[in-house]
């Protein structure tokens, strides 16, 4: 529960920007000025100069659309089209979803859209559900949703070790981005994202400690880090196993060349 991760994708006029902030810290989000400074900026003319506020909390977040006129949305792009919409006004909204997609309206051909990762959602250990209180049960050292993107983008890392490759290193983020290609959810997935998703495996679900960098070098290192991390504890733990691969899209084998 160390807070939440929010990622802004390149485009629509706005650079690719991912931001954390811990509990009781707030990003505010609009098209900013001078005058109106905010934390993520949204480049599109009908998005308020202070559009709303995110805060986090110790088990989730909230959304406040500072908006007069326009209702937000957050959908649940793990789940079945599951969606809440916060209207003008509404002040700390409660998020329930793992992983949400904040939409606003736009006037271009698609909506300003940016993702948020919520804080860690424990699980009790199924073997320890009975009778007493919850707060006396054991809970999962690592809680992992196997229908998220961010367990694809695990067990994709993981694959070659699962498969017994005897790899010499870890996939690359454009490697993981091109293996998942073909699975229906992930078609559109970007190697930013994938990045967050590392991100969020990282410090938020393994709790990860990767030094800072200094560096644009340091910072490479410290990527190929974190994603060596990141299998590496999957594979002590055996929190992704050879039954996940079938979770992956089937793998195009290399064409034959005709004599």
């Amino acid at each position: 529960m160390s807070g939440i991760v929010v990622h802004l994708p390149e485009g629509g006029g706005s650079d690719a920007v991912t931001l954390r902030i811990g509990p009781g810290e707030r990003i505010r989000f609009g098209r900013g000025s001078a005058r109106t400074p905010v934390e993520l900026r949204l480049g599109d003319e009908a998005v308020s100069r202070l559009a709303g506020e995110i805060r986090a909390t110790e088990d989730h977040w909230q959304l406040s659309n500072l908006s007069t006129t326009h209702s937000y949305l957050v959908e649940n792009p793990e789940g079945a089209g599951e969606y809440l919409r916060v209207p003008p006004r509404r002040v700390g909204a409660p998020i329930p979803f793992e992983l949400s997609r904040v939409v606003l309206p736009s006037r271009r051909d698609t909506p300003v859209r940016f993702q948020v990762f919520a804080p860690d959602h424990i699980y009790l250990d199924p073997q320890a559900i009975g009778d007493g209180s919850w707060e006396s049960h054991t809970v999962t050292a690592y809680s992992l949703d196997e229908t998220a993107t961010y367990f694809l983008v695990l067990v994709a890392l993981c694959e070659p070790w699962l498969r017994d490759r005897s790899p010499v290193a870890v996939p690359t983020t454009p490697e993981v981005v091109e293996r998942l290609r073909g699975h229906a959810g992930c078609a559109r997935l970007t190697a930013r994202a994938v990045s967050a998703h590392i991100d969020y495996l990282a410090d938020e679900k393994l709790r990860i400690g990767v030094p800072a960098a200094a560096d644009g070098t340091a910072r490479a290192d410290r990527r190929n880090g974190k994603r060596e991390a990141v299998v590496g504890i999957a594979l002590k733990f055996g929190l992704a196993r050879e039954e996940h691969l079938d979770l992956l899209p089937p793998r195009t084998e290399p064409a034959k060349r005709d004599r």
